[in-house]
C-alpha cells in the first residue's frame, strides 16, 4: 500500500554552513570592523553576539539571507527577545524540528476533513499518510502544500 511521511526536518549539515558563511561576511563587513560580533551555533539553538541590539538585526537579516541561499527554510528559526548587558548584545534563536502534537492533530483533522480515501496517523512527530492509489497521496500533497500550518513542512519516505 502506497504511503509517505509529513515531517518538520532541516539538513543540520547545510544549516552549519550557513552559520559559518554568516560568521566570514560578519568578519569581512566594514560595518562590523572592530566589533565583537558572532554567531555559535548549538544543539537546538543559534545564539547571536554583538554590542547593540542593532547589530543583532542586522545579523538575523545576515543569517536568514545565507540559510536562504543554502536551501534552509527559514520557518526553522524562532527568535528570541534580545538580552542587553552594558556593552553587550545576545540573542538566542531555537530552531523548531519535528512536527507538535497540536500541528500533527490540525494536520490529520485538515485530512480527514477532505474525505479523501486515505488514512493518517501521527508517529512521533512526523504523520505516515497510506491509501491504495498513489494520485490519493498527491492530492493530500497538492493540498497540504496549499494550507499554511505554521511550521516548514517536508514529504518523505515515499513508498510504493
Amino acid at each position: 500500500m502506497p504511503s509517505f511521511d509529513i515531517l518538520c526536518e532541516m539538513d543540520r549539515h547545510e544549516l552549519a554552513n550557513a552559520v559559518d558563511q554568516a560568521n566570514r561576511e560578519i568578519g569581512n563587513r566594514f560595518d562590523f570592523k572592530g566589533v565583537s560580533a558572532s554567531f555559535e551555533l548549538k544543539e537546538s539553538e543559534i545564539i547571536l553576539k554583538a554590542e547593540v541590539d542593532f547589530q543583532l538585526n542586522q545579523m538575523m537579516d545576515i543569517l536568514r539571507n545565507k540559510m536562504t541561499k543554502r536551501g534552509v527554510d527559514v520557518g526553522h528559526l524562532k527568535a528570541g527577545e534580545p538580552v542587553l548587558l552594558h556593552k553587550k548584545a545576545e540573542q538566542v534563536v531555537t530552531l523548531q524540528q519535528g512536527l507538535s502534537k497540536e500541528v500533527c492533530k490540525n494536520i490529520v483533522k485538515y485530512i480527514k476533513n477532505k474525505k479523501l480515501k486515505v488514512q493518517s496517523t501521527v508517529q512521533g512527530e512526523q504523520i505516515r499518510v497510506t491509501g491504495k492509489k498513489r494520485d490519493d497521496l498527491q492530492e493530500v500533497i497538492s493540498l497540504i502544500k496549499e494550507e499554511n500550518f505554521g511550521v516548514p513542512i517536508q514529504f518523505g519516505n515515499y513508498r510504493d
